[in-house]
């Protein structure tokens, strides 16, 4: 229904910032909650956050206060905006259209692409 391609990622410093972009396709994109997960080698996907139809958003305790999540509809896009990164931020992070448990508890519906690699170290 909805399929993405990640960018952004790159190498920063302890401190820094970064934006990451995902670039949807799919007409449910607009109706569709959407966010971000990041993985390490050897652990599962992480949450990390989340963006509903209503205009909500919802973080991990580890990245709140710290990223935000937005969205384009118009441009089918994305965003999370990263500061005061850490070098546990360190994954490859991903984006995927959001279904729902529980208010406020998501799971992805959609492929899982090949992300993109962000890596915070001095």
């Amino acid at each position: 229904q909805v399929q993405a391609v990640e960018s952004g990622g790159g190498l920063v410093q302890p401190g820094g910032s970064l934006r990451l972009s995902c670039a949807a396709s799919g007409s449910i994109f607009s109706i569709s909650a959407m966010g971000w997960y990041r993985q390490v080698p050897g652990k599962e996907r992480e949450f990390i956050a989340a963006h509903t139809i209503n205009d909500n958003t919802y973080y991990a305790a580890s990245v709140q206060g710290r990223f935000t999540i937005s969205r384009d509809n118009a441009k089918m896009t994305l965003y999370l905006h990263m500061n005061n990164l850490k070098p546990e931020d360190t994954a490859v992070y991903y984006c995927n259209n959001l279904g729902t448990y529980d208010t406020g508890v998501f799971y992805p519906k959609g492929s899982w692409g090949q992300g993109t690699q962000v890596t915070v170290s001095s």
